[in-house]
Parts: C-alpha cells; sequence; structure tokens
C-alpha cells in the first residue's frame, strides 16, 4: 500500500515539476517574441524528450502548455489546438521510446515535430480566414515555420537533455520507479 501511495505522488511531483519548467522556459521565449504564431523556438519544447524516461511527461509537459498558451495573442484556439498537439505528441512520444537508432530516440523526438507542424499549421491555415475555411497557403508556411523551429530546438536542445539523462544516469535517479 505505502509502495503504491508513494509512486502516485511521485507521479505527481514528477507530473507538476515538467509542467512548471515547461511554462517557465515558454514565458522566457515569449519575452523574446519566440513563444507564438508561426515563428516559434519555444525553449520548452526541449522538455518533449522526457516521454521517453517517464509517463508523468505526458500529463506534465500537456497541463505546462495549457498554461503557457494561456497568454497567446491566438486566444482559446491555441490553448484547445497546442495543448492537443503536445498531448498527442507526448502520447505518442512515450510508446516509441524504445525505438532508438544507436541509443538515440529519434521516433521519440520527432513526434512533437510532427504534431505541432501538422496541428499548428491547421490551426494557422484556420485562423488565416476571416469567418472560417482553410487557407492552405497559410497552413502549408505555418507548418513549415512551426516544425522547422520545433525540429531545431528538439534537435539541439531536447536530444542533448535525453543523451545527458541516460549518460549521467540521472534518468535512473529521477525517474526510478518507472
Amino acid at each position: 500500500m505505502q509502495k503504491t501511495i508513494s509512486k502516485k505522488v511521485l507521479f505527481l511531483v514528477q507530473s507538476a515539476a515538467i509542467a512548471a519548467i515547461y511554462t517557465v522556459l515558454t514565458y522566457v521565449a515569449a519575452s523574446m517574441n519566440l513563444a507564438y504564431n508561426a515563428v516559434q523556438f519555444r525553449f520548452s519544447e526541449a522538455l518533449t524528450i522526457l516521454p521517453v524516461f517517464t509517463p508523468a511527461a505526458i500529463p506534465g509537459l500537456t497541463l505546462g502548455c495549457f498554461l503557457s498558451n494561456l497568454a497567446s495573442p491566438l486566444g482559446p484556439i491555441d490553448w484547445i489546438c497546442g495543448t492537443a498537439a503536445t498531448f498527442l505528441a507526448a502520447t505518442a512520444g512515450y510508446l516509441a521510446r524504445d525505438v532508438r537508432i544507436h541509443g538515440i530516440p529519434v521516433a521519440s523526438a520527432l513526434c512533437p515535430v510532427l504534431a505541432n507542424a501538422l496541428i499548428i499549421g491547421l490551426e494557422l491555415g484556420w485562423l488565416a480566414v476571416p469567418g472560417g475555411g482553410m487557407d492552405l497557403t497559410a497552413f502549408a508556411s505555418g507548418a513549415l515555420s512551426v516544425g522547422a523551429g520545433e525540429l531545431v530546438v528538439v534537435a539541439v536542445l531536447g536530444l542533448p537533455l535525453a543523451a545527458a539523462l541516460d549518460r549521467t544516469g540521472a534518468s535512473r535517479r529521477i525517474f526510478s520507479c518507472y
């Protein structure tokens, strides 16, 4: 019984910590005008690699994205679309955690790139047409720019974070019950 409670508490603490760190890092990016709209370099997206190490990252990243998007100039549509993209990416990243190339969780790293490119691209394409509809040019350019920004952050920050957690053994110490 005690061990079950401890696992549940650890799960909640890890989720809350990930949500808090994600939110703070997004607001730092927002202060540099890098967190919202078609050009995005959210430093927080480096954390999208964490589902490789713990399922607690799924609700943590999802909540962190929702809290971050409350400040989005795109409003409620970004609360929904951005949060959905993050939830889907984190879930897919967790499911793909064992697909590695030379020990690198490449499949998990690509999940947020694809999810954000497609879902945020659709959001931007839809918002480009007043009164509804879809602007395919806005979708394509939004998907490419958001996807490119996501790829840079995940490749430059996320994958090295995963490698450091693996190399130092920190992933086993921090996420030991999973």
